[in-house]
């Protein structure tokens, strides 16, 4: 007998559904749940009861019908971050804009994590999955490899050399390199790298070095290679130990930095590649009574506005954040709109915001 909903409280639930369609309750949580076994034929007649009910799992119902949900999967390292929250802001606005929702997972850089996001994500019937992955080599992708066969992916903030995927990044290598080269010009010669790979010691060679470095996040490589690169074109000798390693925790980067400055030929510019390790460089040179740009030069990574009133104000790399999330968006509804999928790396531009943090290095 259908539901009478003329006296009913509240938004309609199961047990009306299964009413309305004259099937018993268990085929209606099937079917609306998208799990087990349902005919067709009961499978239309609950999905025809629910709509008309206006039961609130429509929106899923028809997308078990058609294949289609209007909702983009995200997973990032940490929402909570403002890089990572600016991306996905340029997501949600892009997708937004295109008739589709968003789904946003964080995942704290736990590879773990992510691969419980991703299950999460197809299993909610996305229609495509956007991911700035923390895997590194062919071991580690098997979880992206299996949404691929799903929905369309697209990498975002960091590439994957085991994955030929659409992918968004920034210039990490030439943002690097252009702030290095800023110090060199200034008169260093002595700039520590913070931070560096996550190693108990510092790699005795630089090949060792990069070999550590491919190991880890692409962009970190990456931003280490064009400090090296600022390095070589100006023939100044690689020095392992004015390369920050170990945990990247700003704790971590306080305790390099007052290593750095602690030896006898001690550095007089840092470049710090990530927020966090601006801070921790910070937090040293106060504890040390030392001071930038008269004791010491320093560039970051991530500019902010905080950044902008520090006294002095700080040289930083602007990231385009907003624009990163909103390509993204844009090349995985172009895929879903029936585009081929470029396979390609699409790299954005950073800006060096240039302040008062750099000067030439002190008189000894």
């Amino acid at each position: 007998m259908p539901a009478d909903r003329s006296q009913a409280p509240g938004p309609p639930t199961i047990s009306e559904v299964a009413a309305e369609a004259g099937v018993g309750r268990a085929t209606a949580a099937r079917t609306l749940g998208g799990y087990g076994y349902v005919s067709p034929e009961l499978r239309e007649r609950v999905l025809s009861a629910a709509e008309k009910l206006g039961y609130r799992a429509n929106a899923l119902a028809r997308s078990m019908s058609t294949g289609v949900s209007h909702t983009l999967g995200v997973i990032v390292a940490d929402i909570g971050n403002p890089f990572f929250a600016g991306v996905v802001r340029g997501i949600c606005d892009t997708s937004r804009a295109r008739g589709f929702d968003t789904i946003v997972l964080s995942t704290y850089e736990n590879l773990e994590e992510e691969i419980a996001a991703t299950n999460v994500l197809i299993d909610k019937r996305v229609d495509g999955v956007i991911i700035a992955s923390a895997a590194v080599g062919r071991g580690e992708v098997a979880h992206i490899k299996a949404a691929m066969d799903r929905v369309p992916v697209v990498l975002v903030d960091r590439a994957v050399a085991a994955l030929d995927l659409d992918t968004v990044v920034i210039d990490n290598r030439d943002a690097a390199r252009e702030a290095v080269e800023m110090l060199i010009t200034a008169g260093h010669r002595r700039i520590g790298f913070v931070w560096g790979p996550p190693v108990a010691k510092p790699p005795a060679t630089r090949r060792e070095l990069l070999a550590q470095a491919s190991r880890n996040l692409w962009t970190d490589g990456e931003r280490l290679r064009g400090y090296l690169d600022a390095l070589d074109d100006a023939r100044i000798p690689f020095d392992p130990e004015l390369v920050m390693v170990g945990r990247k925790t700003e704790e971590r980067a306080t305790a390099e930095v007052a290593r750095m400055l602690a030896v006898p030929d001690r550095i007089t510019a840092v470049f710090c590649t990530e927020t966090d390790a601006v801070t921790g460089a910070l937090r040293a040179l106060r504890a040390v009574g030392l001071s930038y740009p008269r004791d010491i030069a320093l560039i970051g990574f991530d500019d902010s506005a905080w950044a902008a009133v520090m006294e002095p104000p700080l040289t930083m790399i602007a990231q385009p954040v907003h624009e990163l999330g909103a390509k993204a968006a844009q090349v995985l509804l172009d895929t879903l709109e029936g585009a081929e999928p470029g396979r390609e790396t699409h790299t954005l531009r950073s800006r060096l915001i240039v302040r008062a943090s750099v000067s030439a290095p002190p008189a000894s």
